[in-house]
């Protein structure tokens, strides 16, 4: 196995932190004749709302994602083990509901936007003037679950959750160019900038009811695994669980959840199942650095079998210049941006089950998506303070950054 050195992460020109806040960037998209937009994945809906990017974060469309709805659930109901994978998510992880929109991301070229259909156990790609599917890939295993796309904007990743793999895709054609085997129940995925990294973090089991930490044991595997983006061999596996020892937390769950590097990509935040906080390690040292825990709602139960898919906080983004971090807290029903300095968080935004944080075009404000009650809400970096709320379809997940022809309408079909 070679050497992974972090040092490698931290290289990359500052000029290219955020693709979301770079003007440059968004000059080549005026340019290209493209328009920057937010794509908002409805996951119980089956539907994505394209929404602006920034300002009044308005509502340019609604895609159907599950255009061939009927015919993927003609052959599920005709397969008996598909069957019952498929109303496990539904029972589940689901929530009751069926899963058809997980992650989303656009081409470069703006004509596409391909998804992660959990219900569906693949990945499509649709056509944004037509509606119709490009192409379709067929995960192993029975769910597909979180994605990233790579900084040139060519391949996709995706976890291909029941199968413990992540498939790495041709954007354009859907062909596989590589996959990695990871450890329990592969989730959130990161390209580093550069291109070189790809990071995969593993959750394991979190829909069963043994939640008490003395049985944590029992969720499986959950480890990060870095893989070479070019031959996706690996090059680090990091296991959380020694290092939250090591700091004495050895009642803390080691299934790291949503997370995201500092602009030089020298540390990184995350969040893990069950806690109400985030966690910072540095990739230098291997070593957690700090610990924040954020509030408790009152009015939220401490049963940890009544969070959703064991995640209390889910949800973590940061603005572009790295200041500070904004934070779903999903079970605590609010959000809140944290200074990065400090950890000192501000006001305790009200959100109705907070399940995702990016960032706005222009950088200026976190965007969480509330799963609660079917909205968008844009929260100001500077001040901490709600700015507005966007309406949306069922149940919102992913909001990603991307982009649509300029002028582009919804299909007609």
């Amino acid at each position: 196995m070679p050497a992974f050195r972090p040092r490698l992460l931290c290289t990359v020109a500052a000029a290219l932190a955020l693709t979301a806040a770079s003007p440059a960037t968004a000059a080549h998209a005026d340019a290209a004749g493209l328009r920057e937009v937010l794509f908002v994945g409805n996951n119980w809906d089956g539907t994505a709302d394209v929404i602006a990017s920034s300002g009044d974060f308005a509502r340019v469309g609604r895609i159907n994602v599950v255009p061939d709805k009927e015919q993927r659930l003609a052959e599920i109901n005709a397969d008996p083990v598909k069957w019952v994978y498929f109303m496990a998510i539904r029972s589940s992880v689901g929530e009751g509901h069926d899963q058809f929109a997980d992650d989303m991301y656009s081409t470069p070229d703006g004509r596409s936007v391909v998804v992660s259909r959990p219900s569906f156990a693949d990945v499509v790609s649709i056509d944004l003037a037509t509606g119709r599917l490009n192409w379709r890939f067929p995960v192993s295993g029975y769910r597909a679950d979180h994605m990233a796309v790579s900084p040139d904007g060519t391949r996709v990743a995706v976890s291909a959750s029941t199968a413990n793999t992540v498939h790495v895709l041709d954007i354009d054609t859907g062909r596989l160019v590589g996959s990695f085997a990871t450890g329990d129940k592969p989730h959130e995925n990161i390209f580093t900038k550069d291109g070189k990294y790809l990071w995969n973090m593993a959750i394991g089991d979190v829909n069963t009811a043994l939640d008490a930490p003395w049985l944590d044991w029992t969720k499986g595997d959950r480890h990060i695994t870095v893989v070479d983006a070019t031959t996706y061999k690996p090059v680090k596996v990091i296991d959380m669980r020694e290092r939250l020892d090591a700091i004495g937390l050895k009642d803390y769950s080691d299934a790291v959840r949503p997370a995201v590097f500092s602009p030089d990509e020298s540390t990184l935040y995350f969040q893990v199942s069950f806690f109400n906080g985030f966690f910072e390690y540095d990739l230098v040292t291997d070593k957690i650095t700090r610990v924040k825990t954020l509030p408790k709602n009152p009015a939220t139960s401490d049963d940890r079998t009544t969070f959703v898919n064991d995640s209390r906080h889910h949800g973590l983004s940061m603005k572009p210049d790295g200041s500070k971090l904004c934070v779903a807290g999903t079970m605590d029903d609010y959000a809140t941006v944290v200074d990065r300095a400090t950890l000192q968080e501000g006001p305790l935004v009200p959100a109705s089950k907070p399940y995702w944080a990016t960032v706005s075009g222009d950088g200026r404000d976190c965007v969480i998506s509330e799963s609660g009650a079917d909205q968008v809400t844009a929260i100001d970096f500077a001040t901490g303070r709600k700015r507005v709320s966007v309406p949306v379809g069922d149940h919102p997940q992913r909001v990603r950054l991307g982009h649509v022809p300029a002028g582009w309408s919804v299909p007609s079909s």
